[in-house]
């Protein structure tokens, strides 16, 4: 199984996936941005193609491709249910991870937290990014493009705390309860 957590910064996907993890017996995190990361150190800019030079390494086509491979490999190696958090907003990083994953495990689920823009940025004030920083630049985007039937399943998070989000997820999923 593969579970996407996907939502804007500050929608609660990180800590949801970490949480999720704990009550999903033989899973493990899976965090994509890590790659970004990487492949941000490892490719100059220079390098890159020009549409790959902006300030969000999806936009670097390795990172899709590598999300999958590493997701296969990942589940190959360790067998293990892969939770997966990441903001993924633009349909054809979103299109290319969702199939191939879909590939890999024919149990894929994707939830896209959602909530309001005003909710974002107090959660993100709040785990102290700075504001008007490059995550609160990111929520407008992240709103408009969420509202697309594209990223259900959606779960609205504004009044919902983490065990509650936990719970829906399980039981959407099925056979599994948040009191293991």
């Amino acid at each position: 199984m593969i579970i996407m957590i996907n939502g804007a910064f500050g929608s609660g996907k990180t800590t949801t996936a970490r949480n999720l993890q704990k009550v999903i017996p033989d899973s493990m995190l899976f965090d994509p941005e890590e790659i970004g990361y990487m492949l941000r150190k490892l490719i100059p800019e220079e390098m890159r193609d020009d549409y790959e030079r902006t300030s969000d390494f999806q936009d670097i086509d390795m990172w899709r491709i590598l999300t999958v491979n590493i997701a296969k490999e990942l589940k190959q190696k360790y067998n293990k249910h892969l939770i997966v958090p990441m903001t993924i907003y633009k349909p054809i990083n979103y299109d290319y991870i969702n199939h191939g994953f879909k590939d890999i495990d024919e149990e894929l689920y994707h939830f896209c937290l959602v909530a309001s823009e005003e909710t974002l940025k107090k959660r993100l004030t709040i785990r102290g990014d700075i504001i008007g920083g490059w995550q609160f630049q990111q929520i407008d985007k992240c709103v408009n493009a969420f509202r697309n039937n594209k990223f259900e399943e959606h779960i609205v998070t504004d009044g919902l705390n983490t065990d509650e989000i936990i719970d829906v997820i399980l039981k959407r999923i099925g056979g599994y309860s948040s009191n293991n």
